[in-house]
């Protein structure tokens, strides 16, 4: 079975809105086909990140916040995932976390004690994982299509 990938909550906003100069060039067709193969995952902390930015005006997405989230799922193979108390107890204890942004925190705990790969374009991040703590890499990175 193919490895599943963790969406980062900008990650996903522009792929959903289509939004393709925010993403590297290749990155939509590659989570097209990640998609496709039922490969994504959305942790409920995006969700909840999304309709925060949503309610202060930092996004505009055309409808309701729930609305439009439902609308992608239905459309989508994502599969959201919960936080769970492992992933929340390990936020705490990530060694030299670069990132004051408890989301981010949250999102890379979540991405290691589920095994899966984190899918951003947050440089913090992915020199995060450079440096070994964390499986992390670009949307426009073609070993993401790999099983």
């Amino acid at each position: 079975m193919s490895k599943s990938l963790l969406v980062d909550t900008h990650v996903w906003l522009w792929y959903a809105q289509g939004n393709r100069q925010r993403l590297p060039p290749n990155a939509a067709r590659r989570l097209e086909r990640l998609d496709r193969d039922g490969r994504l995952r959305l942790s409920i902390l995006s969700v909840w990140e999304l309709g925060l930015l949503d309610a202060k005006g930092r996004v505009h997405l055309g409808q309701p916040c729930d609305e439009w989230v439902n609308a992608f799922l239905q459309r989508t193979r994502f599969q959201v995932i919960g936080l769970d108390i492992g992933a929340a107890l390990q936020a705490n204890q990530l060694p030299a976390f670069p990132h004051a942004d408890p989301v981010d925190r949250l999102l890379v705990a979540t991405a290691r004690h589920h095994g899966l790969t984190l899918i951003t374009e947050d440089r913090k991040i992915l020199d995060y994982a450079h440096q070994g703590y964390v499986r992390a890499r670009s949307s426009s990175d073609k070993e993401l299509l790999k099983p």
